[in-house]
């Protein structure tokens, strides 16, 4: 059964495109596009409004295999630039980025239907990421002394080379975050980079890939392709040598199976179905507000967004209504300002999802406690923050990623059965904690099998560390990206080691079996001297 819409949230109408977005910006992008002059073209469409955006040229295998072909030319003087160069170009970029930022977020929110606020994050996120890896890649990247196999007679050094050209396929939830962030640390690792946008949102991409160029990147070393996987993803893959993805599950699995097949690398980020816990002792105000941030910034349509909500029973109630009330009062529609709490799915495949699992759940019994509808009133893919109890197995969003804005609540008895809950899942990418005792909270995060668990915070404190790891576990995906795990899968470690005076041959004048004595001798002592 459903409940009756007591409110809904504040609406406003669809706004024109920025003045930002003219034509010579889109003419100026769309020739960075590797294409043939007289390619094929595709138009996208604005997500607020459903009027066409971009006529963009589509890449062919033949352009991609030129891409690849002009990238390895390039990456051998790039690898061959100093890191300090390097350096001075990403923190240029840094600075462009945030001088620059109106065009960034005029195209963000005219691509992506999300709003301005949840596109500001996006140009934070990638002012933090160029900062620490131009400031960090000399030290993650120089030479490395190592113990050597006899302390003193043995010089071992560890070297870290590039991998040469990387494949990055980028999605169109986060069109500047994913394009740059990861594009950014194979740069800086000396790497060539190829890569494919979500066509729904290239112009960011490009955008961003223009401003590096500005900063002073030599061209060739990055360069972008524009078309279908199943029409340019062979070649994409059959070329790289080393494949940053993010996207779906599905495509994911069939990516590491290509790439375990060439014997290449691969990083990648998938899907999630991630928890929240909210503890018997947590601040219901401040929880309840940590969820409508948890649950719907860019429309839900974020890998690292809550769609599983877990009550401890004792506080159920009031949780729910201090939550239920917040949601509804969120303002959504279209404004290219501040204005607006929650914008407009991106695609008509992505509302088609949304309203199919909500549609589901209420047909097989779940309770809509807010939302539950679309808003045709004010563009073609807006859809209402949607929040559902009574959500039970046999319903598809039960299990399944809805990628929107929509949250099931669920209780439970005690710590154990909260944990037990999260964990049922196949996913494992990101889960919220919330408690008024920190080191409560904490232990309870780290029984929670996903790569990143925040403690009073929906996702933004984890994914901003980035001197920290981030990716998923299970389904959720492979590698990591930030910190000196974002930075070092992109290269190959080379172990040099240097033997002197003697090694583990026997001199002339002992023979092996002495030999074997004395060496045995050694590894005792070196073991009672507390060698490593």
């Amino acid at each position: 059964m459903t409940t009756e819409h007591a409110t809904h949230p504040t609406a406003t109408h669809v706004a024109a495109l920025p003045g930002s977005i003219t034509p010579a910006l889109l003419r100026r992008l769309t020739a960075l596009v590797a294409a043939a002059p007289d390619a094929v073209r595709v138009t996208t469409s604005a997500p607020y409004t459903g009027v066409p955006l971009a006529d963009l040229p589509v890449s062919t295998p033949g352009d991609v295999e030129n891409a690849f072909a002009r990238a390895r030319v390039a990456q051998k003087s790039w690898a061959a630039t100093p890191i300090a160069e390097r350096k001075r170009i990403l923190l240029r970029y840094h600075d462009l980025v945030l001088a620059r930022q109106d065009e960034a977020l005029d195209l963000m929110q005219a691509e992506n239907g999300k709003t301005r606020r949840d596109a500001f994050l996006e140009v934070v996120d990638i002012g933090i990421v160029s900062r620490y890896y131009a400031r960090n890649a000399a030290k993650y990247l120089g030479p490395k002394r190592r113990r050597g196999a006899i302390p003193l007679l043995t010089h071992t050094t560890e070297l870290r080379h590039p991998k040469g050209v990387v494949t990055v396929v980028s999605p169109w939830n986060y069109p500047l975050s994913m394009a740059a962030g990861d594009t950014i640390a194979a740069l800086m690792a000396g790497n060539a980079v190829v890569q494919k946008p979500d066509t729904q949102t290239a112009l960011t991409a490009l955008w961003s890939m223009d401003l590096m160029y500005e900063a002073g990147l030599p061209r060739d070393v990055w360069q972008m392709v524009i078309g279908r996987g199943s029409s340019i993803g062979d070649p994409l893959m059959d070329n790289a040598d080393y494949m940053m993805f993010t996207g779906s599950t599905a495509s994911g699995r069939k990516i590491a199976s290509n790439a375990g097949r060439r014997l290449i690398g691969a990083s990648l980020e998938l899907g999630g179905k991630n928890p929240m816990i909210v503890l018997d002792d947590a601040d219901i105000e401040k929880a309840a507000e940590g969820a409508v941030a948890a649950c719907f910034p860019s429309a839900g349509q974020l890998c690292v967004s809550i769609e599983r909500l877990y009550v401890a029973e004792s506080i159920r109630d009031e949780f729910v209504a201090a939550f239920t009330t917040r949601a509804q009062k969120l303002t959504i529609g279209a404004a290219y300002d501040y204005s607006m709490d929650v914008g407009s799915l991106t695609t008509p495949a992505q509302l088609k999802t949304v309203t199919e699992h909500v549609d589901d759940a209420v047909a097989k019994g779940a309770t809509v406690l807010a939302g539950g509808r679309a808003r045709p009133d004010l563009g073609p893919l807006f859809y209402e923050p949607t929040i559902l109890t009574d959500v039970t197995p046999d319903m598809t969003l039960y299990d399944h990623e809805t990628f929107g804005p929509v949250v099931s609540i669920y209780t439970y008895r005690d710590a154990e059965e909260a944990v037990t809950l999260a964990n049922a899942t196949s996913y494992g990418l990101n889960a919220s904690v919330w408690s008024r005792n920190g080191a409560r909270g904490r232990a309870v995060a780290a029984r929670v099998h996903a790569g990143t668990v925040n403690v009073n915070e929906a996702f933004a404190a984890a994914w901003g560390s980035v001197d920290a790891p981030m990716g998923g576990m299970g389904d959720s995906g492979l590698g990591r990206r930030h910190g000196a795990d974002g930075l070092l899968k992109y290269t190959e470690p080379q172990t040099i080691a240097h033997q002197r005076i003697q090694g583990f041959t026997p001199p002339a004048r002992i023979g092996p079996e002495t030999w074997a004595a004395l060496l045995t001798g050694a590894l005792k002592l070196l073991k009672t001297a507390g060698v490593r």
